[in-house]
């Protein structure tokens, strides 16, 4: 017994010993450890000091035109310093980077070598006391065991009951699943038992919600069947278009397409893009209007265009400042971008080039406190007298003249009527309405029913419908000359809802899908000429409907059901 005991004791003092010699190891690496951090964050200090530095002076070369090879010589020290911190930080982290999976590799073999050896060792000097020994416990230092994931129930109905409860969010739910399509249905389903109110008639069934997923719509329960018509053929600068249009109103696609027609008899209309360049104007404050004064004088110096635009532009290959505008109130500035976006309606392109100019004035102007990146001058979504008079997205004008058969036969009416009605209508009746862009018929009606079916953004729609009809009597007063000016027509054809498979066939259809690889920009400018035309149908047919006296007679025939409602109720 004596003897065992001697060799269990002996076993102990071997590891123990072997214990010790580690230990002093750790002791030694973590004494080492200080003195490397403080080296590493010396040389990262170093680096990124230097790299602002440098910046900071090729800015200021930039901006006096001072070529940027020619050094001086605090410029040279800076340029080795950042040389050679590059070069430590690289491979330092580089080696460490590489070696450390050889390293691991070699730990773990030690520690498995180790703990078969004291497991060999014991083993034989306790054969007769035990028979044998539980198997040692596995290394986890070595390899750390992340965290199993957060499983939800594959029952659909325990996911619902847990919605319900609060225990998981709504909004968690495709991130949790891994199935946006699932996710909303549960979604549906809770929203039931929560309200109270049946989704019945909501569809769920043959949409991609996947498509939809960071882009489009959150917590989704469906989607909304609107349905596509198309109105054509549209004879615009010597092309043809079927125009689709998403609408729940009747008469408005058979209306349009009337007018599509008279445009078509006639020999078309054509088209011009004035200008083209979507807005965004940030609010900024300073201390005094004085001091908001001087950066307004700065914005406005030809002179520092360049730098800015430099700026701005960094922010996309498309984004391309064409001018800065701004106003004071105060001792506040609006300062309103405008810039080409490409084939983009281009938001949240023009954002990021003005956070990009801001980022830079602020080193000269480190008073100026950035209020909103959008202070409403820009103006989106909103009617404005600024987006009427200096435009936003595309400012289109399209016209056509309309022989004078083709007002008698196609749209039953006089040139005469017609000229007297847009007058006393859409300019004067307008004019006492106190109408901000509304000098139109409908145009809203039709530029919202193209914007649901190519993907656009629906509330936009403000804007865009910004329009002024003209018409008049032109050769000797027998054919009508007509015209529609629209200043902010805010499309794009890449981006946001375009990509849904819907909106895409739609924007396909019309020959404008995507990016145009020619020439950045077409697509875009080629919809909006589209969406003016379109109008411009719209405008002919419903003002010779109202001048004939057939605008009520046409939607009791076309826009009411004759289906029994009572015996649907039942």
């Amino acid at each position: 017994m004596d003897v065992h005991q001697r060799s269990l004791k002996t076993v102990d003092d071997s590891a123990l010993s072997g214990k010790t010699s580690k230990t002093k190891n750790l002791k030694h690496d973590s004494q080492s450890q200080p003195s490397l951090y403080l080296t590493n964050a010396v040389f990262f200090g170093l680096f990124f000091s230097v790299a602002y530095f440098l910046l900071h002076r090729w800015r200021e070369k930039i901006r006096t035109s001072t070529p940027l090879h020619v050094l001086t010589i605090s410029e040279i020290v800076a340029v080795l310093s950042l040389v050679a911190s590059f070069f430590y930080l690289m491979v330092f982290f580089g080696i460490g980077f590489i070696l450390h999976p050889f390293a691991a590799f070699r730990a773990v073999q030690y520690d498995e070598e180790d703990a078969a050896e004291i497991d060999k060792t014991s083993g034989s000097c306790l054969a007769e006391v035990s028979p044998k020994l539980p198997p040692l416990p596995p290394n986890i230092g070595a390899n750390k065991v992340a965290p199993a994931p957060v499983l939800i129930s594959s029952d659909d109905e325990e996911v619902v009951q847990a919605v319900v409860s609060g225990s998981i969010p709504s909004y968690s739910l495709e991130s949790k699943l891994g199935d946006c399509r699932r996710a909303a249905a549960i979604r549906n389903q809770a929203v039931e038992r929560v309200t109270g109110r049946s989704l019945e008639g909501l569809p769920m069934e043959n949409f991609d919600y996947d498509s939809i997923l960071g882009q489009c719509c959150e917590m989704p329960i469906g989607f909304v069947q609107i349905p596509v018509g198309v109105a054509g053929p549209l004879l615009l600068d010597g092309k043809e278009f079927t125009v689709p249009m998403a609408t729940t109103e009747g008469c408005l696609v058979a209306s349009t397409n009337r007018g599509c027609k008279a445009i078509y008899v006639s020999g078309g209309a054509t088209a011009v893009v004035l200008r083209d360049g979507m807005t965004r104007a940030p609010v900024v404050r300073f201390n005094s209007a004085i001091r908001a004064s001087q950066l307004k004088f700065f914005l406005e110096d030809p002179q520092n265009f360049d730098s800015l635009a430099h700026t701005f532009n960094k922010s996309s290959r498309f984004a391309r400042l064409q001018n800065i505008k701004s106003t004071m109130a105060g001792k506040n500035l609006y300062i309103r971008f405008t810039c080409s976006t490409g084939d983009a309606m281009g938001m949240n392109m023009v954002s990021k080039g003005v956070q990009n100019v801001l980022d830079f004035l602020q080193s000269d102007f480190p008073d100026m406190d950035v209020i909103g990146i959008s202070g409403n001058f820009c103006s989106d979504k909103k009617a404005a007298a600024v987006n009427w008079i200096e435009g936003r997205g595309k400012s289109v004008v399209c016209e056509a003249v309309i022989k004078e058969e083709v007002v008698k036969k196609v749209l039953k009416t006089s040139v005469e009527s017609l000229v007297e009605l847009n007058m006393l209508k859409n300019l004067t009746g307008s004019a006492l309405a106190g109408a901000l862009g509304g000098f139109n018929a409908h145009a809203s009606n039709i530029v919202s029913a193209i914007y649901l079916a190519t993907g656009q953004d629906p509330a936009q729609n403000v804007e865009s419908s910004h329009c002024m009809t003209m018409m008049e009597a032109v050769n000797d007063g027998k054919d009508l000359h007509v015209s529609v000016t629209m200043p902010s027509i805010e499309v794009g054809t890449v981006g946001g809802g375009t990509q849904l498979a819907s909106q895409s066939a739609c924007l396909n259809l019309l020959g404008v899908k995507g990016a145009s690889k020619e020439s950045p920009g077409a697509n875009s400018r080629q919809l909006a000429t589209i969406v003016a035309a379109s109008v411009l149908a719209g405008e002919l047919s419903l003002m010779s409907a109202i001048a004939a006296g057939q605008l009520v007679k046409s939607h009791m025939k076309y826009n009411r059901s004759t289906k029994d409602v009572t015996k649907i109720a039942s």
